[in-house]
């Protein structure tokens, strides 16, 4: 226990408001009074998900299917979305426990390891491409900026927001949702303008074609690894329903805005690319300013997620793994960025199965005794159903995300009540 925690034990109540402002609560569940209500929380979430990356996604869809067809894909794929993390919501705010400690859980005190060290490197990765892809559409806006330097700014303002917690989450998606919201909707407005409207739209057709299978694991590939992740946000619920609405409101109508957005500017004007579909609507000044807060909300989740799991694992404080991830991120983050597509791949291979083995384990397997401690060792049931998961999705055939998640909740269902389980923590 950290001399943090200890303090709050020994001092009681009356000391637990102040040591809350600089307690993200890595090692504990998160306290009644330092619970959120739905606004704010819903703030967080759309921020999680008003994501540029889904943009670019969006643009391929939009390419690549007549737009009634894109429609039930993104309806179809966020759906999936919203109830796998709804899923999860629930059972953070049940237990106020982030991801890492959920993973305890399901996976064995020595067993969680796999899941946070999995989940934390991942991030920093996907930190990395978001600061290579805040970096680049700046430099074509100050070309006289060496790029090596706009990464390190960008990777040290980011990191630094991130040291700070669910608070500045809060502050930066307050500024940042409507602010991408207005710019989406402007785009897509002047488009339809230019274009001849929701009809030119409705009757284009698509440039490479994709199935609608395709497209929904697109949607679904493309924030499900992020998705799992949800608990480490969500625990701050006040209640299972502020929790749950605001998850999947943030998927079912923020995501899809993304993929909307990103979908009538490519099919107007041709590209995948959004950036270059902003810069031939005259836009590209205001578009950088936007796309940055919305691509820097998102890299803050993701750093202060891997920093929680680090920290989970080694049992530090959170702020030292923030600073630590921040720099090795942002070291990498043109790798990353050059690398994105088999970077994407490799998460929704390995990460959906720990969230679908989170689930089971709440609702089925402990559905009598949710409150249980974890066990001292490893459940060697959840790390079997995890790497059955993983080779679903790399070796069999189909969408790759939902291979894992089907494949390991069938494996862990039948291991879980095969194997001995190490006995609980004391």
């Amino acid at each position: 226990m950290s001399p943090q925690m200890l303090t709050v034990a020994k001092e009681g109540p009356r000391r637990h408001t102040h040591i809350t402002m600089h307690n993200e609560y890595e090692f504990t569940s998160v306290h009644p009074t330092a619970r959120r209500g739905f606004p704010s929380l819903l703030v967080i979430m759309l921020g999680f998900t008003f994501f540029s990356a889904s943009m670019w996604a969006g643009a391929t869809l939009g390419n690549g299917l007549r737009a009634p067809v894109f429609l039930l894909a993104v309806l179809a794929g966020n759906l999936l979305l919203g109830t796998y993390t709804g899923l999860l919501a629930h059972i953070a705010s049940r237990t106020g426990l982030s991801t890492h400690l959920l993973a305890r859980r399901s996976f064995g005190l020595q067993g969680a390891t796999l899941p946070s060290l999995l989940l934390g490197i991942t991030q920093v990765g996907w930190f990395g491409v978001g600061v290579a892809m805040f970096a680049l559409p700046v430099g074509k806006l100050f070309p006289g900026i060496p790029h090596l330097a706009l990464i390190w700014i960008a990777g040290a303002c980011m990191t630094l927001t991130a040291f700070y917690g669910i608070k500045s989450l809060t502050v930066l998606s307050i500024i940042a949702v409507p602010a991408i919201a207005i710019l989406g909707a402007t785009s897509v407005i002047k488009a339809f303008a230019d274009f001849g409207g929701i009809s030119a739209w409705l009757a284009m057709e698509p440039g490479n074609a994709l199935t609608l299978s395709a497209a929904i694991g697109i949607c679904v590939g493309s924030f499900i690894s992020g998705g799992t992740l949800t608990p480490d946000f969500t625990r701050y619920a006040r209640t299972s329903r502020i929790a749950v609405s605001s998850t999947v409101i943030a998927f079912l109508l923020g995501n899809s805005l993304m993929f909307l957005f990103g979908a009538v500017a490519s099919a107007f004007y041709q590209t995948n690319d959004i950036s270059e579909a902003l810069m031939k609507q005259g836009m590209i000044g205001i578009a950088v300013l936007v796309l940055g807060l919305n691509i820097w909300t998102t890299n803050d989740n993701a750093l202060y997620a891997a920093s929680l799991g680090f920290a989970t694992v080694a049992k530090r404080p959170k702020r030292l793994f923030v600073i630590l991830n921040g720099l090795l991120g942002t070291l990498f983050a043109t790798t990353a960025y050059n690398h994105f597509v088999p970077w994407l791949n490799l998460l929704n291979m390995m990460l959906p199965s720990i969230g679908a083995i989170l689930i089971l384990d709440y609702f089925v397997i402990r559905r009598r005794n949710p409150e249980a401690p974890p066990a001292t060792g490893t459940q060697w049931a959840a790390v079997a159903a995890w790497a059955v998961g993983f080779a679903a999705a790399k070796f069999l055939p189909g969408i790759p995300p939902l291979n894992t998640l089907i494949a390991a909740s069938i494996a862990y269902l039948v291991l879980a009540r095969r194997l001995p389980a190490p006995p609980p923590a004391l």
